[in-house]
């Protein structure tokens, strides 16, 4: 998806990504999606208050998830 590659390429961090992201319209969660995973491997690191605010309104089900790719792959939670 073109879009958020531009978005991520005109980004200066993982936020920005993400807000560029969403700012483009149309199928806005999909291209945040997309920017944000590839914004995440490149900066390496998530702002803490995003993760914070994600980790409260994840269901259990899902923080398992999270939690076992996690730690089956070595990926670390780092945060900036």
């Amino acid at each position: 998806m073109p879009q958020a590659i531009i978005a991520f390429l005109e980004s200066e961090s993982f936020e920005d990504a993400i807000r560029k992201a969403i700012s483009i319209g149309g199928d806005s969660d999909t291209i945040a999606c997309i920017a944000g995973g590839i914004a995440q491997a490149y900066y390496k690191e998530i702002p803490g208050f995003i993760v914070d605010r994600v980790w409260l309104i994840l269901d259990s089900g899902l923080k398992r998830i999270l939690y076992n790719f996690n730690e089956r792959f070595n990926v670390s939670m780092r945060l900036s």
